[in-house]
This record gives C-alpha cells, structure tokens and sequence, in this order.
C-alpha cells in the first residue's frame, strides 16, 4: 500500500491531544507571525493587483482578505493572504528542509475555519500542526535529482508540498474521512507545482507561489469532498511526485515517528526580512560591527566565506547581488545584507525596499563585500563560516553560528510579538486593536471561534 495511505490517515486521526505542548506553542508562533508578516506584506507590489483580480472574480462571502477586508471564497482568501505572508520572505523557514511551511497551512486554516464557522484554537493548531509537518516531511524526504540548480533541484518546495499541506489542513477542517483525505492529496498532487526562476529573474511571482498552493490545496479537499477522486499512489507510484519530480525520496524520513514527533518543533522564525541564508552571517555581522564600533567610511572590504548552496543562492552573479534590480534580488544577495549591517547596523524592512536598493552609500558598501567560496563540506545552516572586515585600523573576524531564531537559538513569544507590532506598523492601514490579536492568538487554545480574530484584522 503506497505511503499516501499512512499520511492520509494520520491527519484523520490525530486530535489536539496528540500534538505535543511544545509543537502547540511554536504554532501559535507560527500564526502570530504569518498574521504580522501578512499585515506587512499588504502594501508590496502586486497584492494590491491580486486583490483586484479576486474582487473582480466575486462569489460566495466566505473568508476575509487580511487587512484589505471584505469576504471572498475560501480559496480565494487564502491565495491572497499567503502571497501577502510570503510577499517579505519574513516567515518561518524549516532550515533542513528549506520549506517555508506556514505561509502556506495559515492562510489556508484562517480561510477554511472561517468558512466552516465555530472552528475552536484547538482545532485550528491541530490542522496547522500536521500541514506544517506534512510539508516539512515531505521535502525532507527528497532526494534530488539536480543536485547542481540551487539548492533544491530548481523546484520550490514551499510552493510543491504546500499543496499537499493545504489540502491536509483545508480537509481536516472539513472532517473529510481516511478516502476523502486520500483524495484530496491526490488531487494536490495533480496540481502541485513551484520553481525558482522566479528568484533569479527577480519575479513577483516568488511571493505569489505560495497563494497558488494555498488556493489548489483548498479546492482539492473540496473536490475531495464532493466525491470526486484523485491519484491514490502519489508517494510511491511509478510517476508519483517523487519518481517523476526527482530522484525518488527516503521512506524512512517521511514515516518516522508518524503521528508522535511533529517537525513544526523544528522550525525556525526570522528576525530579518530576507532569505533565511543570510541570517547566521548577518548575527555574526552585527556583532563585531558592534562590539568593535566599525564605521562605514573606514571599511575597505569585507569577505565572506560562502559555502556551494550560499554561493549560488546568494552570490551569484555578483554584479546583481551587488547592486540589486529589484526588492527580489536584494533578499538573496549576501553583499547586500553585510552592506546594511555596516551601514545602518540594522537588516529590517526598511532595508528592502525600492528606495534603499538605490541608496549610494549601500551600493558602495555592497560593492565592497568579496564572497568567497569554499566547497570543502556539506554546508548546513549552522556550519562556522568566516567573515572579515578589513579596515584601516585593522583587520575584525567572526565565525558564525546558530542564526537567532532557529530552535538552538529561539525567538521567544514576547520577541515574536515585537515583530508583530512592528510589521503592524507597516501595514497599509492603521489596525488599531492588535493587542487584543496577540492576546487572542496566545491563549488560542482557550479560544472557541477563531473567525473572532479577523474582525480585528480585516
């Protein structure tokens, strides 16, 4: 019997007591932080244009669009939400997996509980909780067949699983029974989908990707529902998404401890709004930029070294990682984040925007940063790199270590409700009571119909 089989029936079966204390804190993180990095993704380039289109589209009232208020159908919610939530590159990232996992079981949740009304916290951390690992499993368990395109292959694995992830979350919602549930994950896989060209053409589509899993995700539970069937054998099978996406995959990472260990305890959130490779260079960066108080104009270089999956992603071409296009190329470009830490000694949002990508005295920094490259071990995202600014007093050297926020190094609730308020304040309108939001999402288990909190958010 395919592994589908296994997968489908532990989303049906597992319950709120199932889902260990820690796991049910981290995803009241992850809602938190998928509703404020949403609220800050509102004003980037093309959601406005996507709300639009969903407007124009009407039909039942269903799920409310985050900040731009107003009801849509679930789907359509939910594809809006999760391209504002991955509209920044500010959300949660399994770093083993390079997934970033809630952008996607979100979005999908808040759109499916409030379609469905009366839906409990309890039940929503539940259906989070086994779409994030679903998702994470899932990528876990790949083995690349393209080992030489980036990191994963060229495909985009937030995007790929999340259809899987979202049809888990919008079927559990559903109550959807162990065939229905095989259904719907079935027709996720006829769906799922989700490359990279998007980051190296700097597209906007790199913030849409996960919107339109979110969105098949949901549909194919309800299609599910409706009686209609989908691919039975999609772990396994000759052409499942495995064998004909990549190179088969590990069983043994997909099943282990099934139901009982739930990946989500191994997610780690941001504190910079950039791909998650940056961070460990950035904490090492601000550091000794700090401790030995270097200033700008006495900097005359600062390498970096860059291991195969840094160098490509972050890196490459230099000439655009130096002086970025767009707020796209800005996001994965290491010259680019070792600039705004000697400049303005801080990586936020402010720093990726098309106002600073213009910045003279950010360019001529980035212009000063060498990556160089050292392919002698299997990068990971802990491994010690070296930086070293060269100035004229000397020359300053770090290593880096566990990137803050990562579960070796965490973000703790009250750090993750400063982010909150932060990314608030960026939305593109005032939302006035979003203390009562953070209230709301950290007693969430107490909290009997998660559609309350969209009255304040949308």
């Amino acid at each position: 019997m395919d592994t589908t089989y296994s997968l489908a029936q532990n989303v049906v079966v597992t319950n709120y007591q199932n889902i260990p204390m820690e796991v049910v804190e981290v995803t009241k993180k992850e809602i938190l932080d998928s509703l404020g990095i949403g609220l800050a993704g509102s004003g980037t380039a093309g959601i406005k244009e996507i709300v639009g289109i969903v407007r124009e589209w009407g039909g039942k009232p269903e799920s409310t669009i985050l900040v731009y208020g107003g009801k849509v159908p679930a789907p359509n919610a939910a594809q809006v939400n999760a391209s504002m939530v991955h509209a920044l590159d500010f959300d949660d990232t399994h770093d083993l997996a390079v997934v970033h996992p809630a952008s996607v079981a979100v979005p999908s949740a808040l759109a499916m509980a409030e379609r469905q009304g009366r839906v409990s916290g309890k039940e929503l951390i539940t259906a989070i909780a086994l779409g994030v690992d679903l998702a994470c499993r899932m990528a876990l368990a790949t083995k690349l067949r393209r080992k030489i395109i980036r990191a994963s292959g060229g495909w985009h694995p937030t995007v790929m699983y999340g259809f899987f992830s979202a049809a888990a979350v919008a079927g559990k919602l559903l109550r959807l029974d162990e065939e229905k549930m095989l259904n719907a994950l079935g027709i996720a896989y006829h769906q799922a989908a989700g490359n990279v060209q998007c980051v190296a053409d700097g597209a906007m589509t790199k913030k849409m990707g996960p919107g339109f899993a979110a969105k098949g995700g949901i549909t194919a539970a309800l299609m599910a529902e409706k009686g209609i069937t989908g691919a039975r054998d999609c772990i396994e099978g000759e052409v499942s998404i495995y064998n004909l996406y990549h190179d088969g995959c590990n069983l043994d990472e997909l099943t282990l401890q099934l139901g009982k260990s739930f990946e989500g305890a191994n997610v780690s959130f941001k504190p910079y709004p950039c791909c998650r490779i940056n961070h460990r260079y950035i904490d090492a960066a601000l550091e000794v930029v700090k401790q030995y108080d270097i200033k700008p104009e006495e900097v005359d270089e600062i390498e970096v070294t860059a291991g195969t999956k840094t160098w490509n992603a972050l890196c490459q071409p230099l000439d655009v990682k130096r002086q970025p296009r767009n707020i796209v190329d800005s996001q994965f470009s290491l010259p680019w984040t070792m600039a705004c830490v000697v400049v303005r000694r801080k990586v936020g949002l402010k720093e990726f925007t098309e106002e600073s990508i213009k910045d003279p005295a950010l360019l001529k920094m980035s212009h000063k940063v060498t990556p160089v490259h050292d392919s002698s071990f299997e990068e990971k995202m802990d491994s010690p790199m070296n930086i070293k600014i060269k100035t004229k007093r000397g020359e300053f050297t770090q290593k880096t270590g566990a990137p803050y926020g990562s579960p070796a190094n965490p973000m703790t609730m009250e750090a993750m409700t400063d982010k909150f308020r932060d990314c608030a304040s960026v939305a593109i309108k005032s939302l006035p009571q979003i203390d009562h939001v953070i209230d709301m999402v950290t007693k969430l288990e107490e909290l009997d119909n998660v559609s309350d909190i969209f009255q304040w958010l949308g």
